[in-house]
């Protein structure tokens, strides 16, 4: 235990200690964060009449952020197939950058339902009324606290082990992986089936729904990952192999398309039947009535990912500059079309034909740019702690001021041994 005390001491003073671009880096998110706080306070006096939900449209922003994050912790699991399924030894020492993301992003999603509560002083009568098995609110809130836990242990023993220069024991990870890819794809297909098992919902009423958020979070995931691996392999000497970028590509671009295809259907379905139920389709790509709010922000989406899978298809993304381009393009694109695109229209027209559009408010807003900023945060942390750990320059046998001293070292080096890497 003391042993274990003194490793979380040097882990949170290493947290603190970096170049200069690392203290911008943290002070800009710190920043944001507390605009965030600030805003979630007058949200808590004031009530939900501070974001621009209503009684028609009860769920927005931060719904929406929730479903966008709940597929990008989900993808953390792309990076764990190919590692311990199919033996990718090119990702082997990249997998737990893929699980610290996922706790980052389980961490932001629980969060968002949290700002989401009108009376979070009252969360706890949700917890006297869990009514499981039926309700599908308890199998997400149990899913998603599962797989948090699973990656925290994982990332957790497999650091404190290099710390200690040990070997890990199989026995007490590899059963965790199986079961945390099972749980992954659990997560976000409980997920889907919270809005399309309501019925009063016509819009989310597809069996279609479910697979098309998996491809979504497993283009999403990835590509964020792609665009980590690249800041890793740019200002540290972690060594991230070509190879790498070229499998976590390919994933993308096969769930892309994948993707583009299910929202191909979808639409298909809603305009060739002309039903009175695609009445919200109409509403978020062609606009209801003379209410187009959602309109230029679906068609927005659909131009980002069209480009991005363009790009993919072409040999120009084996050049880092232009995958990081299309990364960041489907990134965007997906969580407009799978966040907004996808929470709010269900809510437009209401059961009774009543149009009532949904722009979030300027506190809501910062509400939101705080959970991302925090989440982060946190992320950047994790990351910062764990590669000197993983490089073996912080180990349990090595003096703090030494470790501090090759990991000043290592950072003076970035720029000739980055790029020998690359």
């Amino acid at each position: 235990m003391k042993t274990y005390l003194r490793f979380l001491w040097r882990c949170f003073r290493l947290s603190f200690m970096g170049d200069g671009r690392y203290y911008a880096w943290m002070f800009l998110l710190t920043v944001v964060v507390l605009f965030g706080i600030n805003a979630y306070c007058k949200q808590v006096v004031q009530g939900l009449g501070t974001t621009g939900m209503t009684d028609q449209v009860s769920w927005g922003f931060y719904i929406a952020n929730f479903t966008f994050l709940v597929g990008m912790a989900a993808a953390a699991v792309m990076l764990v197939i190919p590692v311990y399924i199919f033996r990718n030894r090119e990702l082997h020492d990249l997998v737990i950058f893929g699980e610290l993301f996922a706790v980052a992003a389980i961490v932001m999603a629980m969060l968002f339902v949290l700002v989401d509560l009108g009376r979070p002083d009252r969360f706890h009568h949700l917890l006297l009324r869990f009514n499981f098995p039926v309700s599908m609110l308890t199998w997400d809130v149990l899913v998603l606290n599962g797989y948090l836990l699973l990656n925290l242990h994982i990332c957790g023993y497999l650091v404190y082990c290099a710390y200690r220069r040990r070997e890990p024991s199989r026995a007490f990870y590899i059963p965790f992986v199986f079961v945390a890819i099972v749980w992954a794809i659990s997560i976000h297909t409980v997920t889907a089936f919270l809005y399309s098992g309501l019925g009063g919902r016509p819009f989310w009423n597809s069996a279609v729904v479910a697979p098309r958020f998996l491809a979504s979070a497993f283009a999403a995931g990835p590509a964020f990952l792609i665009l980590t691996l690249s800041v890793l392999a740019r200002f540290t000497s972690y060594p991230v192999t070509p190879k790498a970028f070229l499998t976590l590509r390919t994933v993308v671009t096969v769930s892309l398309a994948i993707n583009m295809f299910l929202l191909g259907s979808e639409a298909f379905t809603e305009f060739y039947t002309d039903s009175a139920h695609g009445a919200s389709a109409h509403y978020l790509f062609l606009g209801l009535h003379g209410h187009v709010a959602l309109v230029p922000w679906i068609w927005s989406a659909i131009a980002l990912n069209m480009a991005a899978l363009v790009l993919l298809f072409t040999p120009w993304t084996r050049r880092l500059s232009v995958l990081q381009a299309a990364c960041a393009m489907l990134i965007v694109g997906i969580w407009i079309e799978k966040g907004m695109g996808m929470i709010v229209p269900a809510f437009v027209p209401t059961p009774l034909g009543e149009i009532v559009e949904y722009r979030p408010t300027l506190n809501e807003t910062l509400v939101t740019a705080g959970i991302w900023a925090g989440g982060l945060l946190l992320y950047t942390i994790l990351v910062r702690v764990t590669v000197p750990v993983l490089s073996g320059r912080l180990t349990e046998d090595q003096d703090f001021s030494v470790a501090l001293g090759n990991e000043s070292g290592a950072l003076a080096g970035i720029g000739s041994h980055g790029t020998a890497n690359r």
